[in-house]
């Protein structure tokens, strides 16, 4: 059953549960394990192997040529595991719009059980260079793995089910990281080393066959699409398209940057474990569980953070966040350190309690970071080439973490920076970064705006306003109580809203720039200047003819008395140029708040207080036929009741 099916859930259903709650659905249960259990067995195979060459643990092992040395295995290895994304990715992304999802699935997980079975050959054999050359393999079957894996979901889920599906892969992948990593030392560490890791790969890639056949199907947007079998330019062309959509294509970058962020961190956690820290391998795993389980915390936290839609609001917080923690971890490293420490001894250390914590609250800014971008991309996306812009999101993530590497070469190597010194550059490059993203795309700053008004002076509920379509134009008439009443509804509303303003107020100094950065619409009455009303009701047209949602405040002014005032015939003449469906919607509880006329001149005293409960409540949609000032007004007044 796809999205499509799947959105007879009824809403009442849906706010009633959270996002644990579609790990008892079919239609994210088995994809969530096959995913999972995806990520598992890949660093089961690349941490055992690893541990093999750093050990010794073959008795053959200069025979076949793997006497080189061990950095150079370990360099090998990950090169030619991240090798496959430059090559396939591009294709992957073709093949995963061209054909049903579930299929292409069971195919890709019946590649990774031939890969594990030539792999516990490999392992029989003792051959260290065998398994290395397997890595690419395994590299390959994630590589076509990855764009079906991001873009089934919209398929599945409901758009306000995005984020917390999100979240849990995100977690599911990052736990399966910690555990595969865990897993793979006490295997290598067992009596018979070659019988438990070649038992345990096959085990779970037959795990993961058996649960992606339970998954539900996801039918192709593009099945006449014609394969391209170059990558390079199947590349190029995507990004072209891709350009055009620069919400999309700045979040392809952030996510790419979140990934830099990422492998320069953990590729660092042993030298900083063992040689800044003085700790053994317990602290190195340590380090890597406090990382991957504040990244599932943040991932978590995006839902409740969000209300269950796509809120970009969160991203600067958790972008932020990245920065502030990362710095302090430099100022976190203690003075003294007591050499081969344990896990246990660390732990209980005061002196190691904040760089613990600055740690563990970076990687949940991470979480905060990643999720929200990753669903943006698979909601904004064209639905026929989604795959194919996930697929050029995981080349240009591949990119930027071999890019991490020669960072990592430069200012260690070259440089020759401490890893706290590291990590503190790694911070201020990410302001730098952040600061360039959402210099391009405003909107991240303006959602970041919005949210901390509606969690900090308002506790914003909403009601029906579901009833405003998920795409094409319309238009929304609210009642005009204070200066934040535009925020408010913007915040609430999961489409971006373009709102129309009183000119002299957009021409605010101090508020014009963030006027702008919204892209609202001034206007002013046609008497006092006939040029400026006409070139803002052309802006309302062009805006509805592009599919846009247009808001205004058919009063024309705050309200003085806390009263409804006369809705004026802008409203009508809007309608008639655009013939669109009109949705009422009534604010409920601002009158009387720092921002309203309530108490003296609006914005005169300070406020008096915070997290008040602020109602926002939508109508049903009234026909363009049906469209009259009179009506909306009464609509409006009756959606407000007696509560202003």
């Amino acid at each position: 059953m796809t999205d499509h099916n799947s959105s007879n859930m009824s809403t009442q259903e849906s706010d009633e549960q959270g996002q644990f709650a579609l790990l008892k659905k079919r239609r994210f249960l088995p994809y969530f394990l096959t995913q999972a259990l995806g990520a598992f067995n890949d660093n089961v195979y690349k941490n055992a192997l690893l541990l093999f060459v750093a050990f010794g643990t073959f008795s053959s092992m200069t025979s076949d040529g793997s006497g080189m040395d061990k950095n150079l295995i370990n360099n090998l290895a990950a090169g030619l595991f991240i090798l496959p994304f430059f090559i396939f990715s591009p294709l992957a992304g073709q093949f995963a719009d061209k054909y049903e999802k579930s299929q292409l699935i069971r195919k890709i997980k019946l590649f990774e059980i031939g890969v594990m079975a030539l792999a516990c050959f490999a392992i029989w054999q003792e051959s260290i260079m065998g398994m290395i050359l397997l890595l690419f393999a395994m590299g390959t079957q994630s590589a076509f793995f990855g764009p079906v894996k991001f873009s089934i979901l919209p398929q599945h889920l409901r758009s306000d089910e995005l984020v917390g599906g999100n979240a849990l892969v995100e977690t599911g992948t990052f736990l399966a990281i910690l555990l595969g990593t865990i897993l793979a030392g006490y295997l290598v560490d067992a009596t018979d080393a070659k019988v438990t890791v070649s038992i345990s790969v096959m085990v779970f890639a037959v795990l993961g066959y058996l649960a992606c056949r339970s998954i539900p199907k996801g039918e192709a947007p593009s099945p006449e699409l014609k394969i391209n079998w170059n990558p390079a330019t199947e590349l190029i062309d995507v990004w072209k398209r891709t350009l055009d959509n620069r919400s999309v294509y700045l979040s392809i970058m952030a996510i790419s940057w979140f990934w830099f962020m990422g492998a320069s961190y953990l590729t660092q956690f042993p030298n900083f474990a063992k040689d800044v820290l003085q700790g053994n391998a317990q602290v190195v795993t340590l380090l890597l569980t406090l990382f991957s389980i504040g990244i599932a915390l943040g991932s978590l936290l995006c839902e409740r953070l969000s209300g269950r839609k796509i809120e970009l609001g969160i991203v600067p917080i958790g972008s932020l966040g990245m920065s502030v923690f990362g710095i302090d971890l430099f100022f976190a490293v203690p003075e003294t350190t007591v050499a081969d420490i344990g896990a246990v001894a660390f732990i209980q250390n005061p002196d190691n309690w904040r760089l613990m914590a600055d740690l563990l609250l970076l990687s949940i800014s991470s979480g905060l970071f990643i999720v929200p971008l990753n669903a943006l991309i698979q909601e904004r996306s064209d639905e026929k080439e989604r795959a194919q812009v996930i697929a050029a999101s995981n080349v240009f993530g591949a990119l930027f973490m071999v890019a991490s590497a020669l960072f990592a070469i430069l200012f260690l190597s070259v440089l020759e920076l401490t890893i706290p010194e590291y990590f503190c550059v790694l911070a201020i490059m990410n302001l730098v970064v952040a600061g360039y993203i959402y210099a391009q795309v405003p909107e991240f700053v303006l959602r970041f705006y919005i949210w901390m008004l509606s969690h900090t002076m308002y506790r914003v509920n909403h009601k029906n306003l579901e009833n405003l379509p998920d795409e094409g134009a319309a238009v929304i008439v609210a009642n005009h109580v204070s200066f934040v009443d535009a925020l408010l509804i913007a915040g609430a509303c999961r489409r971006p809203l373009r709102f129309v303003m009183d000119k002299p107020i957009y021409e605010s100094k101090g508020l014009n720039w963030f006027f702008k950065l919204a892209k609202t619409i001034p206007i002013t009455s046609e008497r006092r200047d006939p040029e400026a009303y006409q070139a803002a009701m052309n802006q309302v047209s062009d805006a509805l003819a592009n599919g846009e949602v247009v808001c205004i405040f058919p009063e024309g002014r705050l309200t003085r008395d806390g009263e409804i005032d006369t809705f004026r015939r802008g409203i009508e003449l809007i309608i008639e140029r655009n013939p669109v469906p009109v949705l009422p919607v009534a604010l409920r509880g601002l009158w009387g708040s720092f921002f309203s006329h309530g108490n003296g001149a609006a914005l005169a005293s300070p406020p008096k207080r915070f997290w008040s409960k602020v109602d926002i409540w939508a109508g049903d949609l009234v026909a363009a036929e049906q469209v009259s000032a009179p009506l909306l007004e009464s609509k409006v007044k009756d959606l407000r009741g007696d509560l202003a």
